[in-house]
């Protein structure tokens, strides 16, 4: 079992232009920057999805309460998803005091014995860190009784923030899971999606598009991911990023250690979806796959394009401000001006120097990069007259008092805005907002109050 990864080699990661000898790099530690997710839920995000494994919280109750199902993340899993079920040791103040390895065995004999999954997730937590529970140990002498894969995950919160979470989870899923199976079979056109979880079934927008051109999904990193995937996803000729920068150093290390090419893109708007599908296939080299593909954009385009034409009027002229973290600030940002909508500002609080320069790209020099939107998005508002505020549940009041329309599109949004068809999706939800009365008579007086 490979040994824990270092925080500092992280940081400097060769593959990303923002490492540590630049002056700013991207998952480096700040002050108080758990407070808007710690490392734990960025490692639960990166590998939850994976529905036919069991995730086993080695902490307290209270850490699996506050990360457990933030997001909607599907599965096609024809077993037992249990992603539905939450598992922990629960760990007490006696075991605080004479350790917790015990409770963890029993605990994965208990999963064994009732559940069958075809993996375990151990995830070190604040506490089981600190107090210096040895979960490799632990992993090893249970992979050894059970013959499946017991993946230690060493992620406790104190380490950072959520994104560099996610690259532990990452690390975690490398170490202990690819390449330790051969796939039944291999195509030329074999990819993993790195980075991609589903979160509404995102992926299951742009995925049939990839099967009618040939190109088959091998394994994902985890939207409807399956363990024995994983596994054998060193048999892929090429690693896509969707979106998901922090996963880079995953990217680069299956490219060192078994030849796999990345590349990075979003599935967010029609532009970015048809640049990504063209982007596979170029990096897949041939010929009559590109040819394909221009073909199959250009019938989804004009086929798109019909279907909005009856947004564009009322879309004309409108501005919005988007309030949402990492990758959204840019890849939701392309999607509204698809619609033919302006984003005057996006938030970047949350977002890495990759993402902070790609929505310095979409917005332009004029467009307002918020760094503290909570205190910034009530005075945009009103200096830019923007139509639309696009942000999670917090951000409603800003809108009620501002009397400008509303769509939630964080975490626990439940449309899906990935592909073609998620750019008609969100074309529907924003004239939706803007047509709906309630913004702005929400802070009126009743008429008969003087």
């Amino acid at each position: 079992m490979a040994k824990k990864p270092k925080i500092s080699e992280l940081l400097d990661e060769r593959a990303c232009a923002h490492s540590a000898t630049k002056k700013s790099a991207c998952n480096t530690q700040t002050p108080g920057a758990t407070t808007g997710g710690c490392a734990f839920e960025g490692a639960q995000i990166a590998l939850f999805p994976f529905a036919d494994a069991a995730h086993l919280v080695h902490g307290p109750i209270t850490c699996l309460g506050a990360s457990w199902e933030t997001r909607a993340t599907p599965t096609s899993h024809t077993g037992r998803d249990l992603t539905q079920m939450g598992f922990t040791t629960a760990v007490t103040t006696n075991d605080v005091v004479f350790g917790g390895e015990d409770k963890l065995r029993e605990a994965i004999d208990y999963l064994m014995e009732h559940y069958a999954p075809a993996a375990i997730f151990v995830y070190a937590t604040c506490v089981t860190a600190l107090i210096g529970d040895d979960i490799d140990a632990v992993c090893r002498q249970a992979q050894a009784k059970y013959g499946i894969p017991m993946v230690p995950v060493h992620a406790p919160g104190f380490v950072g923030s959520k994104n560099l979470g996610s690259r532990l989870g990452g690390e975690a899923a490398l170490a202990s899971l690819v390449g330790t199976l051969e796939p039944e079979t291999t195509t030329p056109f074999d990819i993993n999606l790195i980075g991609e979880y589903n979160v509404t079934g995102d992926m299951w927008q742009y995925t049939p598009l990839l099967e009618e051109l040939g190109i088959r999904v091998l394994a994902t990193l985890s939207g409807d991911g399956r363990i024995p995937a994983i596994r054998s996803a060193h048999r892929a000729k090429l690693n896509v990023i969707v979106c998901a920068k922090s996963l880079i150093s995953l990217t680069r290390k299956m490219q060192e250690q078994f030849g796999i090419p990345f590349i990075s893109l979003s599935f967010y708007g029609k532009r970015d979806t048809s640049s990504g599908l063209l982007a596979i296939a170029e990096a897949l080299g041939d010929t009559e796959l590109l040819a394909r593909t221009r073909r199959l954009i250009a019938r989804e385009e004009a086929a798109l394009d019909e279907k909005l034409r009856p947004y564009r009027a009322l879309f004309q002229g409108k501005k919005a401000i988007l309030n949402t973290g990492g990758n959204k600030s840019w890849s939701i940002a392309s999607a509204l001006q698809d619609l033919g909508i302006e984003v005057v500002a996006t938030s970047v609080r949350k977002a890495t120097e990759a993402d902070r320069e790609k929505a310095r790209e979409y917005l332009g020099e004029k467009g307002i990069l918020m760094t503290n939107p909570g205190a910034e998005q009530a005075r945009i508002i009103d200096q830019t007259r923007a139509d639309l505020l696009l942000a999670g549940g917090r951000s409603l009041y800003t809108a009620i008092k501002k009397r400008i329309a509303f769509i939630d599109v964080n975490q626990e949004k439940k449309k899906s805005y990935g592909g073609y068809q998620g750019l008609l999706n969100l074309a529907e939800d924003v004239k939706n907002a803007l047509e709906n009365p309630v913004f702005r008579i929400v802070a009126t007086r009743a008429p008969w109050e003087k």
